[in-house]
């Protein structure tokens, strides 16, 4: 069937259109297809392809976007016909030279390499080195691939450039041919090759071999199962003698073609660069195909586009229809968690093993592996991909994550705590009486780890499928489970029976000691094997079905003998401290408590419905609880232990490599000049001609000179610090004299002369000097040095400051322009800024003639220079406003600092190459354009700057004009972006490009914009998941050369440090590699060694001196970032990559990229590329000399936003498979340094914030038992004093309530030690010691106890309900003041419910069970409730404190008549819908965009979170309460039912707030249509009286209840925590249980109160809706009021501190850390704005003392008038 004529002139070929033009791959007559005809065998490609119209940009949330949307809402169908695309050419860019021609006379590629006239592009690649292809010959490969398979042209030119790049890269270094076989050895062939890897876990080896004479899909299975072991083992090392020989016989030719076809298929796979092995089997097809004869026989062209459509098109789309629909032409997010997603993982996993491969099949139901090998590559557009692939891993929300993946750490703990508690516990078992009886219940240990061994195989079912393989071998290990667990605990039964007897004898006595040994095997065993090493090894098995998961997530690289000696020494240390600690100190302190509470009954106790079945046993309960606590402090001591010996370790390591200033290096400056000449010049192959000391003069000028043009340095200090050439006198010949800096070290004094005190300058230098103490790889010269690319993904961060942001105050609560700030704290910078525009301005003045800037008088003059002190300009010049706009840009959080340092490199190389080769410099003479020409050579040949701006064709002006400026100051720097072209038809889709350009791109005249010269057509929208993965990857094409930089858009780098680039790079181990072949047969063992993957550095966060949140952020850095990350690498557990790290590019993208991109789960994309290069085998290293400048979060609202997002990664990381891959594979060390380094740091904060909850209640019921009962009183010797009848003895218990109070006050502490010994180590004593006293006066430990609160409820969040769920603010500096409300809705659910429940219970506690250790938990409760308030600036101003209590009542009152974005309603929603969820139901409201894609929580996590666990708690604290009124009061007689009374006081409010409810109801539904028209506010009013009405409702049954306890303050409190369970429980309950899912506007609450139901667009929902709403509102009520009474408590707290005198002043001093004379001045508000303040002031002022004064009262009056306030009523004694 000929197409249709529109098809003659698809494509411009120069071979005259035959009659099979369009048959791309013309073996058999069909057509390639398009999707708008419908003829033919296309008939139903319609049904297959589920959804064929989505090619359409996400506009999942505008997020990625500008908030307009611009990128969004796209049409539906991909409909463009080929003819029409392909037909008009691709938009030309900037080097494609018109149409494809095959025999073209000009070459098709235009050498782009700058500026026009520079000399040879690729200078190692060139003729004279004997190079085995020539450029022409790689051209015209490139050339042949493109019109074989349809490719790009401009992927094709794009990829071109990057082989050339990689080959001049590596033919540097060695001989071109070895450059082009270690790259062939990289890509394809070589032992650390990933698709040759992939090769054999696939088995495609056998699938080659045998042949497709019979069908190799069966085949292939069979032959995995048949012969012995050994059969196996050696077909494989057959076949891979036989690859090795291939290899080594292909020609150059071949290889060369062999690189060009992987990296064109890479290079336009967009998504699919993230399905590395699906990357490796598209490669394997299309090389198959090349070698074909049809292949090689084919003449014309197909058409260009066609890889993309046929191959890449129909993945991506899959990809994205897992996690998008479309909704009327848009696309929407589907709600749908992890566990429902085929995500890049699961589909990269089908194509690691053969039964995988056999499952993709044709649309004609044939299976792929059933055709030929050449023949499926043309198939490629006929795979039903929606048929293939499945989940290969669940990722479902549930603790039982932490249960498989760390199951070793609940064995060694649990197993331990049992083995010593139960022997510590005799009097439970008798086990005083019987020594059998003690073995037996000490040896259930065994049982103990078996149980949790069999949850977790049972819990692991649940995650992956269940295949034979997974299956067979887990059901092995349970069968094997429960025959250990019948081992150790049957013969328990049998001694406790003959014991019991009495008639045990030896024969109990032997069982129990085999138990126990049995029992101690078995807990060694599951202790320290890896699970998924237990039948069936995952890791180290022979059998080739396990190679697949051996290659691709245990390939684990091997430590150095000392490395390995060293972790496990760390361990045995570790482990060793606390197993002896935790015996003596908990086990050893809960030994006497147990003893006296095991047998204590409580006497004469009743209740009028239990009788005494539960008050006798509360001593039991107690007890239990405290059990539970001693276990959660058994895991602390662990992490307290492996904080204190990993820091010995890492500051031993930190000695051996000689950093700290400790070790002997008083001269550290006078022998810099030498280190420099020996570390950072590559001297080895310099003929000496020159004096080190001129060299080294050179570098070192260079670097004082760029602090200076820094404005670092002032003019004196420079001149002090710079080599001079002076006359030596004698023969007129002229010497160099070294700066007086080298020689006058020892003096103390001298310090200042040189630089500032304690300035930038002065930490840059002696880093600097400190670092080249250390050994580091040599250098190679300038020209030998690999290429590399700094990237840097950038989205909608600041580029440039522009004049208003810097010198207006953008918002009221700023106190400060950001330009004031910025000098307060660069103050010596500024100075030196002022001197130089006073110079320049002078210069500017002496053109202009005289008195241009004023009279030269000295007066005069003076105050001329005010604008100069004040805004660093005088006149408005856009030069003169500009070199502000920079300082300032330099020295906050903006992409110019980050683009400005990084050019740093350009730099860094001119130098090196200008020092070493001083030929160059005389081969130009004097002509320094020349020379600067030659220069810029060399730089732009070794390092490329690519910044991946995603939005940059939709920049407003502004944003456009800073880019330009960008470009303009920085030619060399490269911007990828991506671009978009309207739909060719109407309906179409929109393409996507991404394009690239650079300062030397010319301008198109009619768009005014550069043209591009790379533009590559994507499948669709990139920005799939995150955002900045997606934004990595549509960039990485771009990147040339060996090794990637990845750099933040917030981070900055200084000169010295890219002087020490060479080294850096020299870490990669690649600098001299071998000269063998690594196919020869004996060449090849010297490539075995584990490749590179991630150098890591370190990371100087440049915001430590601003306050106290940035000091503590920076120190947190220091810690994990440095301290931490040393001895992590050390021991081979550093997994992160920071953000200065170096990767090996090819390493990584030949394994799924730079990071990854599903949405959600990849939270914290970075870390996941160290879990995947980790677990194939690349090593992480760690360099301690070279340091980025990184900025950090300096608000309070920023950091925990940061932290939360940190909280919430770290959950979506407990579902993902690498953490599953890592926990149950690794070796224990190993395993314990990746569980204590990353996971263990979260889960230790959640047992902290457990562990003080559970200790209070643990203090609550011993205060029931200490206020009730009669102690036993002893003397100070411990003698039993008499005549006490009946009492009970507690004495133990409060010793080890000290005991516990210590330990978890020591677990905070531990925090700060890291710092401490940095600090002490690497800058003295005084430093350390100023630095800890300055954060503890500035209550850092109250902001610990805070941050470790929020990352425990991001992380259970997570866990429980899914998405990152967070309100964000914005970053920058911390001076602005947040709103009371503001503050109170972020915090509330987070920390400050949690902290107001724990201070009541302490306030029993203290009333009950007074000890002086419960003044550190006040602190740290407090520390819960008012944190944020403390950490907001200027929170204690009078004024601003009322207008805030005026902000709240608002506040919490707005939204009922007219929606409001910020109200107490729309916050109340907001936290309500995690469990409801949102109505899939679409009403169109322009407000829907509330809060993104929330799914709804798994019923589950509901069950155990929002129903259980809040009813056992309200059950306990009814219990302690039950217990106290169960005995008679001091008038003997017995107190009535306490469950009746807590029921009523629980309940009661309820019953009230649904009684006002339904009245207001009926009124509003019958006025309200009347009145609202008439009276706006209608719907406020009745809102109003509803919430007084239930405000005062609770407030009366807490007065009731205090009333009914007949005024006795303890019982009262008590009563009131049982309250707030039950009603905690309550409500929880109803909304779990009652509410059907939220709609997403407001409309329901505005029609309740207002009465208007209809015309709300609720449509059939307005009937059953107001039944819902009821039950809202009866929540909402009771939450209002308690939202109402906390947020007064908070005010009420926070008073006392407002009224303290100059507080404000105090408050600044500490959270800013600058003195009070340095202090920003309070905001001038004009006339207007005054007497506004000042009349609120009065006006809410009166109203809150009245509130103040209530509050008081009904306390206080009561407490003074308790005799007289006795009423009798009968219905109360009832109660």
């Amino acid at each position: 069937m000929a197409g249709p004529p529109q098809h003659e002139a698809m494509f411009p070929s120069s071979s005259p259109p035959t009659a099979d033009s369009h048959e791309p791959f013309a073996s058999t007559n069909q057509r390639y297809y398009d999707n708008d005809s419908d003829q033919g065998v296309y008939r139903d490609r319609r049904d297959t392809y589920a959804s064929d119209s989505s090619d359409v940009a996400l506009n999942e949330d505008d997020r990625y976007y500008e908030q307009n949307g611009a990128y969004g809402r796209y049409a539906n169908q991909d409909t463009d016909s080929e003819a029409d695309v392909y037909g008009q050419r691709y938009a030309p860019s900037a080097e494609s030279l018109g149409p494809p021609r095959m025999e073209s006379v000009t070459p098709p590629f235009a050498d782009y390499g700058g500026p026009p006239g520079a000399r040879e592009q690729y200078p190692a690649w060139t003729a004279e080195r004997d190079i085995p292809l020539s450029k022409e010959e790689i051209e015209d490969i490139f050339l042949d691939l493109t019109q074989k398979f349809g490719f790009q042209r401009d992927s094709m030119r794009n990829m071109f450039d990057f082989v050339m790049h990689l080959l001049d890269s590596r033919a540097s270094r060695m001989s071109p041919n070895q450059a082009l076989l270690t790259l062939h050895a990289d890509y394809i062939g070589g032992q650390n090759a990933n698709y040759r890897k992939w090769y054999f876990a696939a088995q495609l080896d056998l699938d080659d071999a045998v042949g497709h004479t019979q069908n190799p899909g069966l085949t292939r299975l069979k032959s995995t199962k048949r012969g012995g072991r050994h059969a196996h083992e050696k077909s494989l090392n057959m076949a891979m003698e036989r690859w090795r020989q291939a290899m080594n016989n292909m020609s150059q030719y071949d290889r060369l073609r062999q690189i060009a076809l992987f990296l064109l298929c890479w290079g336009e796979a967009a998504q699919v660069r993230f399905i590395p092995e699906c990357l490796c089997f598209i490669f394997k097809c299309a090389d198959d195909y090349y070698r074909s004869p049809e292949c090689q026989s084919r003449v014309e062209p197909v058409p260009e586009g066609l890889y993309l459509r046929a191959v890449v098109k129909p993945l991506y789309r899959f990809i994205r229809d897992q996690g998008y629909e479309v909704v009327d032409g848009k696309f929407v997010r589907r709600e749908r968690d992890h566990d429902k997603i085929i995500g890049y993982d699961d589909v990269n996993q089908l194509f690691w093993y053969p039964e995988g491969i056999a499952r993709i099949v044709l649309t004609d139901k044939t299976r792929l592996v059933d055709v030929a090998p050449s023949q499926r590559f043309t198939k490629f557009d006929r795979i039903d991909w929606n048929r293939v692939f499945f989940k290969t891993y669940y990722e479902k929300r549930s603790f039982g994550h932490l249960l498989v993946n760390f199951n070793r750490i609940w064995v060694i703990h649990i197993t331990m705590f049992w083995f010593y508690t139960s022997y510590n516990s005799p009097t439970i078992y008798q086990g005083a009486a019987s020594a059998a009886m003690t073995w037996s219940a000490t040896a259930l240990g065994g049982a103990v780890a078996t149980t949790i061994m069999i949850l977790a195989t049972i819990a692991e079912f649940s995650y992956i499928p269940t295949t034979w393989n997974n299956t067979s071998h887990l059901t092995r290990r349970l069968l094997f489970l429960f025959v250990t667990l019948g081992l150790t605990c049957g013969p328990t039964f049998y001694i406790a029976t003959a014991e019991s007897n009495g008639n045990g004898g030896s024969l109990a006595l032997i069982l129990g000691i085999v138990q126990f040994f049995i029992s101690v095997v078995a807990t060694l065993l599951f202790a320290i094997m890896p699970s998924g090493r237990m039948f069936g090894d995952r890791v180290a098995g022979k059998s080739r079905k396990y190679l697949a998961s051996q290659t691709f997530t245990a390939s684990y690289p091997d430590l150095h003998f000392q490395a390995r000696l060293a972790s496990i020494c760390l361990w045995l240390l570790i482990f060793g401290c606390k197993f002896t600690e935790s015996y003596f100190f908990l086990t050893g302190a809960f030994r006497d408590p147990i003893r006296v509470m095991v047998g204590m009954q409580i006497q004469g106790c009743n209740d009028k419905y239990f009788g005494n079945a539960l008050c006798r046993n509360q001593a039991a309960f107690t007890l239990t609880i405290m059990y539970l606590m001693d276990l959660a402090l058994f895991f602390l001591d662990t992490f307290l232990w492996y904080i204190i010996w990993n820091t010995v370790f890492s500051i031993g390591r930190l000695f051996m490599l000689g950093l700290s200033i400790w070790t002997p290096w008083k001269d550290i400056f006078t022998r810099l000049p030498k280190r420099i000449y020996a570390r950072l010049l590559a001297t080895a192959d310099m003929e000496v001609k020159y004096k080190p000391k001129v060299l080294v003069s050179q570098i070192w000028n260079a670097i004082i000179i760029s602090m200076y043009r820094e404005h670092l340095l002032s003019i004196d200090h420079v001149q002090k610090l710079l080599y001079h050439q002076v006359d030596s006198g004698t023969d007129g010949r002229r010497s160099l004299r070294a700066p007086h800096f080298f020689i006058s070290q020892g003096d103390k004094g001298i310090k200042g002369e040189f630089f500032p005190r304690g300035s930038e300058a002065e930490r840059r230098i002696s880093f600097f000097a400190q670092s080249l103490t250390t050994a580091m790889p040599e250098p190679v010269p300038v020209d030998a040095m690999p290429t590399f690319t700094v990237l840097t993904p950038h989205y909608s961060e600041k580029i440039l400051l522009s004049l208003r942001e810097i010198i207006r105050e953008e918002d009221p609560t700023m106190r400060v322009t950001l330009l004031e700030y910025l000098k307060q704290l660069h103050t010596v910078e500024w100075d030196n800024f002022v001197k130089d525009t006073k110079i320049l301005a002078e210069e500017a003045g002496m053109f202009a003639g005289p008195n241009a800037f004023g009279l030269d008088e000295k007066g005069q003059s003076k105050t001329d220079d005010l604008p100069f002190y004040c805004i660093g300009f005088k006149n408005a010049a856009p030069e003169f406003t500009l070199r502000t706009r920079i300082w300032a840009s330099l020295r906050a959080q903006t992409l110019y600092r980050t683009v400005s340092g990084m050019m740093n490199y350009a730099k860094a190389i001119k130098l090196l190459y200008r020092v070493e080769n001083p030929e160059v410099v005389q081969q130009f003479g004097g002509n320094t354009d020349k020379l600067e020409r030659e220069l810029e050579r060399m730089a732009r040949r070794k390092f490329k700057f690519v910044v991946s701006m995603q939005r940059y064709s939709k920049f407003n002006k502004e944003e456009q004009e800073n880019a330009e400026f960008l470009l303009r100051a920085y030619p060399d720097l490269q911007i990828a972006y991506l671009e978009e072209e309207p739909p060719r038809k109407e309906g179409g889709d929109p393409r996507l490009f991404s394009a690239l350009i650079d300062g030397h791109s010319d301008f198109i005249p009619e768009t005014g914009k550069r043209r591009p010269k790379f533009r590559i057509e994507l499948p669709g929208n990139p920005i799939l998941g995150d955002g900045k993965s997606d934004n990595q990857n549509h960039a990485i094409i771009f990147y040339r050369g060996e090794y990637l930089q990845l750099i933040d858009a917030n981070q900055d780098n200084y000169l010295e440090e890219c002087l020490k680039i060479r080294n850096i790079l020299g870490e990669f181990e690649e600098y001299n590699m071998s000269s063998q072949s690594p196919y020869a047969q004996w060449g090849q063992k010297e490539f075995k060694k584990a490749p590179i993957a991630i150098v890591g550095a370190r990371e100087y966060i440049f915001s430590e001196n601003i306050g106290i949140l940035g000091d503590i952020a920076a120190g947190k850095e220091q810690t994990f970032g440095t301290l931490a990350a040393r001895s992590l690498a050390w021991i081979g557990g550093k997994l992160h990559y920071g953000h200065p790290d170096f990767l090996n590019g090819l390493y990584m993208n030949t394994r799924g990229g730079v990071s990854k991109a599903q949405k959600g789960l990849h939270l914290n994309e970075d870390i996941y590329a160290g879990m995947t290069a980790f677990g194939r085998g690349g090593r992480i290293k760690h360099t301690e000399y070279y340091q980025c400048g990184k900025g950090r979060d300096l608000g309070f609202g920023t950091i925990l936003n940061f932290q939360t997002k940190i909280g919430t990664g770290m959950g979506e990381q407990m579902l993902s498979r690498e953490y599953y891959y890592l926990g149950t594979q690794l070796p224990i060390d190993r395993f314990l340094t990746f569980y204590y380094g990353h996971p263990g740091f979260h889960i230790n904060n959640m047992l902290v914030i457990l562990s003080v909850q559970m200790f209070i209640v643990t203090m609550v019921f011993l205060g029931t038992l200490n206020s009730e009962l009669q102690i036993c009183k002893y003397t100070s010797s411990g003698q039993f004093i008499g005549g006490q009848g009946g009492c009970y003895n507690l004495v133990p218990v409060y010793d080890w309530i000290a005991h516990c109070i210590i330990s978890i006050f020591l677990v905070f502490m531990i925090s700060f030690l890291p710092l401490f010994l940095t600090e002490l180590v690497e800058r003295g004593t005084g430093r350390a010691l100023i630095r800890l006293g300055k954060q503890f006066m500035s209550l850092a430990p109250v902001f610990e106890v805070f941050s470790t609160q929020i990352y425990t409820h991001s992380i259970l969040s997570n866990l429980n309900f899914g998405g990152a769920r967070y309100i964000a603010t914005g970053r920058g500096f911390a001076t602005s003041r947040i709103n009371f409300s503001i503050l109170y809705s972020r915090f509330a659910g987070p920390s400050i419910y949690l902290g107001m429940r724990t201070l009541i219970m302490l306030l029993y506690v203290t009333m009950s069970l007074w000890t002086p250790y419960l003044i550190y938990f006040w602190i740290s409760t407090l520390a819960l409730c008012v944190a944020p308030f403390i950490f907001n600036p200027h929170q204690f101003s009078f004024t601003d404190f009322v207008i805030d209590y005026r902000e709240f009542l608002r506040w919490m009152c707005r939204g009922n008549s007219r929606s409001h974005n910020n109200s107490w309603i729309g916050y109340c929603r907001l936290s309500r819908t995690m469990i409801t969820g949102y109505k899939k139901k679409k009403l169109g409201l322009p407000s829907d965009k509330l809060s993104g894609d929330v799914p709804r929580a798994g019923w589950r996590a509901v069950l155990i979170s929002e129903i259980i666990f809040p009813i056992v708690m309200a059950v306990l604290f009814v219990i302690a309460y039950m217990f106290v009124k169960s005995f008679p009061d001091k008038n003997g007689i017995q107190p009535p039912s306490p469950l009746i009374r807590i029921a009523v006081i629980a309940v009661g409010p309820i019953v009230w707030n649904a009684g006002v409810l339904i009245t207001l109801f009926i009124i509003s539904l019958f006025l309200g249509p009347m009145l609202d028209s008439v009276f706006p506010r209608f719907g406020s009013l009745m809102a109003f009286i509803a919430h007084f009405l239930g405000t005062a409702g609770i407030i009366a049954s807490f007065e009731l209840l205090w009333f009914l306890e007949l005024w006795n303050a303890a019982h009262a409190v008590l009563g009131l925590i049982a309250v707030i369970a039950v009603e905690r429980a309550i409500h929880k309950v109803l909304i779990s249980v009652f509410l059907s899912r939220e709609f997403k506007h407001d409309e329901t609450n505005r029609a309740w109160w207002t009465g208007k139901w209809y015309g709300r667009g609720l449509g059939s929902y307005a009937i059953s809706q107001p039944a819902r709403e009821f039950v809202v509102k009866v929540v909402e009520l009771s939450l209002w009021s308690s939202d109402f009474l906390i947020g007064h408590f908070l005010l009420f707290m926070l008073t006392p501190a407002v009224l303290v005198p100059y507080i404000d002043k105090m408050h600044a001093t500490m959270l800013f850390w600058l003195r009070p004379s340095k202090q920003i001045r309070a905001p001038l508000y004009s006339l207007k704005v005054k007497r506004q303040r000042r009349m609120i002031v009065v006006k809410y002022g009166l109203v809150y003392i009245t509130v103040l004064a209530v509050f008081v009262a009904g306390i206080a009056l009561p407490v003074i008038f308790r005799e007289r306030i006795l009423f009798s009523c009968k219905l109360c004694n009832q109660l």
